[in-house]
């Protein structure tokens, strides 16, 4: 393969952004992929957590049955189970990890099995791995029984099958009982995320991996808007 000096980054860089189709055979570190969002984890990445190359403040888990964009397949669908992911920059999808003034990654070379599988201009090898040995929390925490059965049983409790169930409940019968429902849904998620920090003295951030986001940012995906105002949940008009 050809190597290219900086002067011909440059030049493939704005040339691709006039004319989509052209051919690119290396990365030309234009950032694209990482300011789309940061990777999934699989099996194979599991030793950069363990060993706190990746720490899990700056994790979050998609949870099983929770609406995503599957990348591949192009489309948002229920996932089959956990979507372990870095989080973004403040609130955009920016990995974490990117360094926007040099364009570059602040952990390459430790970086996980999807950033080095990705290539822009032949997806073959991404698209092969993307859903196949996915990382999951129980890999990680099941040996840490206290704390593994609180996650088991937020999974359960805070089903995104039960959430969605309620939701569409919600459009053809607004009643007092299913309202309360989704209340009690939405109350232990927050309730327990509080109860891990202030008892198990736990970094805030890391609730995210333990739990996913919190339910009353991700009810949106379902039409809905909740609002806390006095102590009590409400429903708000998106």
């Amino acid at each position: 393969m050809v190597s290219l000096n900086d002067k011909d980054h440059k030049s493939i860089k704005d040339y691709s952004a006039t004319r989509p189709d052209a051919l690119i055979s290396e990365c030309i570190r234009c950032g694209k992929c990482c300011i789309k969002g940061g990777p999934c984890f699989h099996t194979e990445d599991k030793n950069l957590i363990e060993k706190g190359v990746i720490p899990l403040k700056y994790l979050y888990t998609i949870r099983k049955g929770e609406p995503a964009d599957d990348n591949v397949k192009g489309c948002i669908l229920p996932v089959a189970s956990d979507i372990i992911k870095i989080k973004g920059v403040k609130d955009s999808w920016t990995c974490i990890f990117f360094n926007k003034k040099e364009n570059a990654c602040k952990i390459y070379k430790n970086r996980p099995l999807e950033c080095r599988a990705l290539k822009c201009w032949d997806t073959r090898e991404i698209e092969n791995i993307y859903s196949k040995n996915r990382l999951t929390r129980k890999e990680l925490l099941s040996k840490i029984k206290g704390l593994w059965d609180l996650v088991k049983d937020h999974q359960e409790r805070c089903s995104y099958y039960k959430l969605k169930s309620l939701a569409d409940r919600l459009k053809t019968a607004k009643t007092d009982k299913v309202i309360e429902d989704l209340f009690n849904v939405i109350s232990y998620d927050a309730h327990i995320r509080s109860l891990v920090v202030e008892n198990g003295g736990m970094d805030p951030e890391i609730t995210d991996f333990l739990f996913g986001r919190p339910l009353v940012k991700t009810i949106r995906m379902f039409g809905l808007k909740i609002k806390r105002k006095d102590g009590r949940y409400r429903l708000a008009h998106i």
